[in-house]
């Protein structure tokens, strides 16, 4: 069996967006009060205005921890754990209910498609006080594979 090699493939924003829009997996990583790194594993999508959306809650840390400090970085990743990801990092945006409820019916069309009834949708989101997290992407690695660098596979 031939050793995986390494990818770093640089992309476009258009690029690294079309990447993203299928994949829903990601880690966001926000800084605590003293400066600390915080991950919280999560669901993603991209909004019709090309930022990374995050469903959440207000008291979640990640949310706490955005609103005090916007600049973030999400690592999106693939279903499949040898699968492609990317870093991006950029500047979040919180939006607290009931202004996001509308956002959060574009963020679940945008990964499910459409509800059976979105006004039962709307309702739960305002019974749970959910919120909205918007990423705007300013800066992004190359989207990456795992495996060997390619100096050291050799076809002996």
């Amino acid at each position: 069996m031939a050793p995986n090699i390494a990818t770093n493939t640089r992309v476009s924003l258009d690029e690294l967006l079309d990447f993203v829009r299928p994949r829903h997996r990601a880690l966001l990583i926000t800084r605590r009060a003293d400066g600390s790194p915080q991950a919280s594993p999560l669901t993603c999508g991209v909004d019709d205005s090309g930022r990374i959306v995050v469903s959440t809650y207000p008291e979640r840390a990640k949310t706490r921890n955005a609103k005090r400090d916007p600049r973030v970085s999400l690592v999106v990743l693939s279903d499949d754990w040898n699968g492609p990801w990317v870093q991006v990092d950029g500047t979040a945006e919180v939006i607290d209910a009931p202004d996001s409820v509308e956002p959060l019916v574009e963020y679940y069309r945008n990964i499910a498609g459409e509800h059976p009834d979105w006004n039962e949708y709307r309702s739960a989101m305002l019974k749970q006080g959910k919120s909205i997290v918007r990423v705007t992407p300013e800066r992004w690695g190359p989207v990456a594979t795992g495996g060997f660098p390619a100096r050291l596979v050799t076809d002996d």
